[in-house]
């Protein structure tokens, strides 16, 4: 049956067309499991989310949401057995957040059909040596990269080996003690930019070209993952020469389903700076039967995309202060991933992310940064009032 909700955390007057019916369940496991469970039900499936946070629109789009600690495959088993348990799962999609825990990915393939690259790809695809080896046997350019620390800190990036957003990407001081295994990779100035494509194995279809944006949130935390929205200012040439290196790489490394390519212009220079073999954020900026795509294309089949005639941009918001999501709090309508009532947030931690659209490219940005500094100066206004509260009863 046919069921049409609103959420209040949605604002006023917006509607969420909801199919709930007998249809196949989903399992969506990453570290949110939002975009892909709302993609999943816009497409008529019933999403079952293992994921870290559990996020009230995530329950709203999901059947079941388990939340885990981490995505290991330990904690994932055990959630995994559990719907098993209660739901006919056969098929599992996985997002964001298992390049740390390739075994798990394993356990997904042993346990149900994986509609995505197979785990072999993914974990050759984060061993950074192999990839840049890959790239460099086809003769693809990227920045020079080293696995040994350099002799100079100047211009150069610290990145780790696994890792997703920019999380963990820091320009090199041999001040700093590394945490983590990693590599570094020559410093560019120039412009961000990712392709999205979707591919079977041998064959594949650009979905779009974006560009892309990250955030400074201190000396560890130099290039988060901030935005990303369609864009306009590659060129033809530029553009063919990117569906070039996709001619390469798809059947080199046997891409399946959504994959997403980074690179840099740098001087009318293009060059190759990751390969994200999963379905990625950009995926937000289209309608989510793009999912379908996925499923198809993961199965040997590539159909057709036709894009709507608007543009998109998705940004991540993040607290410039810690503060706590006060009860009752009503969300901007673009908002999306958004926390419960009640959850702290650390200084430089995501609070939300908004999804805007226009038929005009530029104002994609003006608009989003408004919502931003709306929902910013909202929240710690509440914050304050709160603490003005709390320290006005005790005394």
């Amino acid at each position: 049956m046919n069921s049409v909700t609103a959420h209040p955390n949605f604002g006023a007057g917006t509607v969420l067309h909801l199919v709930k019916s007998s249809s196949e369940p989903l399992l969506i496991i990453a570290s949110s499991g939002r975009m892909l469970a709302e993609a999943a039900r816009q497409s008529g499936f019933n999403p079952l989310v293992i994921d870290l946070c559990a996020d009230t629109d995530t329950e709203l789009f999901a059947d079941a949401v388990l939340k885990v600690a981490s995505l290991s495959s330990d904690e994932v088993s055990v959630k995994v057995r559990q719907l098993t348990e209660r739901y006919p799962l056969t098929t599992v999609i996985y997002g964001s957040g298992l390049e740390s825990y390739p075994e798990t990915l394993v356990f997904l393939a042993q346990q149900l059909t994986l509609l995505g690259n197979d785990p072999a790809v993914f974990a050759n695809l984060h061993d950074k040596r192999w990839f840049f080896d890959q790239l460099t046997q086809l003769g693809l350019p990227y920045p020079e990269v080293r696995f040994i620390e350099p002799d100079n800190c100047s211009r150069w990036l610290f990145k780790p080996m696994r890792s997703q957003g920019g999380v963990g990407i820091r320009n090199y001081d041999p001040a700093f003690l590394l945490d983590c295994e990693g590599y570094w990779q020559s410093y560019l100035s120039g412009v961000s930019y990712s392709v999205l494509f979707v591919a079977n194995g041998t064959a594949f279809t650009v979905i779009g070209f974006h560009r892309q944006w990250t955030t400074n949130l201190g000396p560890v935390q130099g290039f988060w993952f901030s935005a990303i929205a369609h864009c306009d200012s590659l060129d033809q040439a530029q553009q063919q020469a990117v569906i070039g290196w996709l001619q390469k790489l798809v059947p080199t490394l046997g891409l399946k389903g959504l994959n997403s390519l980074d690179f840099m212009l740098t001087e009318q220079q293009l060059t190759i700076l990751e390969l994200n073999p999963r379905p990625s954020a950009s995926m937000q900026l289209y309608d989510g039967k793009l999912l379908l795509q996925h499923i198809h294309a993961c199965q040997g089949d590539l159909t057709p995309f036709h894009s709507a005639g608007h543009y998109q941009l998705y940004r991540v918001i993040y607290a410039e202060s810690d503060l706590t999501i006060p009860p009752g709090f009503i969300w901007p309508s673009e908002c999306r991933d958004l926390p419960k009532s009640g959850t702290l947030i650390g200084r430089g931690q995501p609070i939300c992310s908004i999804i805007v659209c226009d038929s005009r490219i530029g104002q994609l940005n003006s608009k989003s940064e408004k919502i931003q500094h709306t929902i910013l100066q909202t929240l710690n206004n509440g914050y304050l009032h709160l603490c003005n509260t709390q320290q006005a009863l005790t005394n």
